[in-house]
């Protein structure tokens, strides 16, 4: 064999692991994309349902405005969050914040014998869950995505093509927590 066919053999060969390599690093990042994307489907449902709650809860609770008004607060803190860290930020507010309403209509019976407030607390709860699984999926592909572009060879390819880290969908500390609520 001729040394120029070695060199473009050797070329080809290097040519291929550049074109497979980058295709598995952007799919990859598709997924991740995705997979954010399924959340933040999940979350404008949640938070387009909550107004429906809040108003429920309103006409039997008048006097537990400041649980109310941080529910409020934590869907606007949602809204104008533009990062995955601000959304789980504002998740973490808002999940304080629905125990804190939940724990108070406890006190109320004739609220939770209310068809509407039953209806919105159980439509809530199923989007609950399927907001947990997606962020167990998110955070899964985020995994295998900045795996990919830790391992190496595939981080030369990453580094070259500015592919970066994704963040993970964490909660805060406080947001495992039971929530206290005193009369």
């Amino acid at each position: 064999m001729e040394p120029l066919y070695i060199i473009i053999i050797v070329i080809a060969l290097l040519a291929l692991f550049v074109i497979v390599g980058y295709n598995r690093l952007v799919s990859k990042r598709n997924m991740v994309d995705n997979a954010w994307y399924n959340i933040d489907t999940l979350l404008q449902k949640r938070y387009d349902l909550i107004p429906n709650l809040v108003n429920t809860v309103q006409g039997y609770v008048k006097h537990e405005k400041e649980v109310l008004e941080n529910v409020t607060k934590a869907r606007s803190a949602w809204m104008n969050a533009s990062t995955v860290q601000e959304n789980a930020e504002a998740e973490n507010m808002l999940g304080g914040a629905l125990k804190s309403l939940f724990a108070v209509a406890e006190n109320y019976p004739e609220l939770k014998a209310n068809e509407n407030f039953k209806l919105l607390q159980e439509e809530l709860s199923g989007i609950e869950s399927k907001i947990a699984y997606s962020r167990q999926r998110y955070n899964r592909t985020v995994m295998a995505y900045n795996t990919a572009i830790q391992r190496f060879p595939t981080n030369i390819l990453a580094g070259v093509f500015n592919f970066s880290n994704r963040d993970y969908f964490e909660v805060e500390e406080e947001a495992r927590e039971a929530v206290k609520v005193e009369f």
